[in-house]
């Protein structure tokens, strides 16, 4: 923008940016007149004019029934100002590199943020769009032309602080030399995570660091949070709704650091850097609410990798339909888990929401007539409605004989983590014989072939067909954002692709992901189960033999009401939930169909 062409400098104030609302349209002049004469508190009258207005839940005029929120009111700001409107992504921004830039003193001061740096242009965030007197400064000492965007001051606030912060501790963190004596003291049982103070005020580098990322992570709805060293600037990478988004580089003595910050709150050995340990904390999110984190350590060229998978107790309340499981698979499965006894399988690839599945599961069938208990490895969620138990090969206590134990524990209902190995099926296999219904998981990828998985395993054909209920294979799906898909027509060689062998009628409507602030630009938000459930009847039964051919069993699960996982996920994308590219992403193809 040319200077000479500016407005005067002038800080925007309440009187006249209400003014202004009434003149555009969006806000009553009766609501601007209260809101102009009520006494502020000493609270409110620190707050931005947009802030302290959005606060107040007036309406917007021209949005009947919708209230003037502090997103509606900046984007308004930014087009009377005539500067572009920037939502903040934190995991689109690189603070080291936009910290660098200023000081955090100077970004408060001028109520500014660096939001992206190139080579000879920095892009700078305000929500003071008509004052200019920083920009000689920063301009003259950064060396970069400064293009200026406007941002909501809340999310200015508070990613200044969080930014600044967590830059001070890398670089404090930096320059200590934790060598091997990391010593954090000692923790309780659940961990409490600190609110990020001014970067100033913070002495604790490494412990501001690690709840910067877990309340981070819990904010994003990151489902797993990976930390993988390198030889010079570790990564911090979490996955969002199946796809992993890198978050931050750290330097690798500071990743040192935190590894081993995070390997003590998880009981874990922190000398020991040659093994790979598995470990557990116990915190919670912002809103009070408790969440597990389960850890694994893995020793790699340049140190120890870490994955945290982030366990959301809440996903054991979840009914079927909320998983994705409706209709006809609903009836299947149900029908399947209230028999008295046999095997039920679930099986996918990991991270295809198998565990999901049998908490929900064991959940809904965990009555006060009945007793559940479950073996795992390790355990990954506690619920106070089972019996659980964790495999511990270090005393040799591994899925079969934990079985074996479970066993004279007189159970209804017997969950197994896994089943990896002869050992383990043939204890399965007995459980089910003696009365009991046992609930576990395989990897394969599809229901038919876990028929042969077993068998390869050593199970015998005639022992299958008398204790195998059903199997159920899944994947997940991302769902479209309600907020901003659009309708499209479907491809039609894509529709085909994804429904064969059927001939199933194209949708008169599909829809197509677009991208909004509420799903961070993706077009997607959250995920679904799509499923393939195949229900053990005597007919397919008399086709499970030592010589079992998977393509005759597939062709008569299918005439018996079987629907693969593309044509499930078909369904989803007739209903508007999510889109052909998404579900034959995630659904693998028939190999064979004759």
């Amino acid at each position: 923008m040319n200077s000479t062409a500016r407005p005067p400098e002038r800080l925007l104030d309440l009187r006249n940016t209400l003014d202004d609302l009434v003149a555009d349209g969006l806000l009553d002049r009766r609501d601007a007149n209260f809101l102009a004469g009520t006494p502020r508190s000493r609270e409110n009258a620190l707050l931005h004019p947009l802030t302290y207005i959005a606060k107040m839940n007036l309406q917007d005029q021209q949005r009947p029934g919708k209230l003037l929120d502090e997103d509606r009111l900046t984007l308004w700001l930014a087009e009377k100002a005539g500067q572009p409107y920037y939502h903040i992504d934190p995991l689109k921004i690189d603070v080291t590199k936009t910290a660098a830039v200023m000081s955090f003193a100077f970004a408060k001061r001028h109520q500014i943020l660096c939001v992206q740096v190139g080579k000879d242009e920095m892009v700078v965030a305000s929500s003071q769009p008509w004052v200019y007197a920083w920009e000689a400064d920063l301009k003259q000492t950064s060396r970069r032309d400064i293009r200026r965007v406007v941002a909501k001051p809340s999310d200015l606030m508070r990613y200044t602080v969080e930014f600044y912060s967590l830059s001070q501790s890398v670089s404090d963190a930096s320059e200590t030399d934790y060598g091997n004596s990391v010593n954090f003291g000692n923790f309780e049982q659940l961990l409490k995570l600190s609110e990020l103070k001014d970067p100033e005020a913070n002495d604790q580098h490494i412990i501001n660091i690690v709840d910067w990322m877990l309340q981070y992570a819990f904010a994003q709805r990151a489902s797993d949070i990976h930390i993988e060293p390198r030889r010079e600037l570790g990564k911090v990478r979490f996955r969002i709704d199946g796809v992993l988004h890198q978050v931050y580089e750290l330097p690798a003595r500071v990743m040192i650091a935190v590894t081993s910050r995070l390997k003590i709150l998880g009981r874990m050995n922190i000398a020991e850097k040659r093994k790979p340990q598995d470990g557990r904390i116990k915190t919670q999110k912002p809103d009070g609410s408790e969440v597990e984190l389960r850890m694994s350590t893995l020793p790699t060229a340049f140190g120890e990798k870490l994955v945290m998978r982030i366990f959301d107790p809440e996903i054991l309340v979840k009914t079927f339909p909320e998983l994705g499981l409706i209709n006809e698979d609903l009836k299947r499965w149900t029908h399947m888990i209230n028999q008295p006894n046999g095997i039920l399988l679930v099986t996918g690839p990991t991270g295809s929401g198998k565990t999901t599945t049998l908490y929900s599961t064991l959940k809904q069938i965990a009555t006060p007539e009945v007793n559940v208990s479950t073996i795992e490895d390790p355990i990954e969620m506690v619920e106070e409605n089972f019996n659980q138990m964790q495999v511990n090969r270090q005393i040799e206590l591994d899925f079969a004989t934990g079985i074996r134990t479970l066993m004279r524990q007189d159970p209804d209902i017997i969950m197994v983590g896994e089943i990896r190995d002869q050992e383990t099926a043939d204890m399965a296999v007995q459980a089910a014989m003696t009365g009991h219904l046992v609930l576990s998981t395989l990897h394969t990828n599809d229901a038919p072939t876990a028929i042969t998985r077993l068998m390869d395993l050593g199970v015998p054909s005639y022992l299958l067909r008398s204790t195998l209920l059903g199997v159920m294979a899944q994947r997940l799906v991302r769902r479209l954002c309600i907020h901003c898909k659009e309708a499209a027509p479907v491809n039609e060689e894509a529709w085909k692709s994804l429904t064969q062998p059927w001939k199933v009628a194209l949708p008169a409507q599909g829809y197509k992901p677009v991208g909004c602030l509420e799903c961070r630009n993706t077009g997607y938000r959250g995920r679904e189960g799509i499923y393939e459930i195949m229900q053990f009847t005597d007919s397919i039964k008399e086709l499970i033999s030592d010589k079992t051919d998977l393509n005759q069993v597939r062709h008569q699960a299918m005439r018996e009401g079987m629907r693969t996982l593309r044509l499930s996920g078909a369904q989803k994308v007739a209903a508007g939930l999510t889109t052909v590219e998404e579900v034959m992403r995630v659904a693998p193809a028939l190999d064979r169909f004759n």
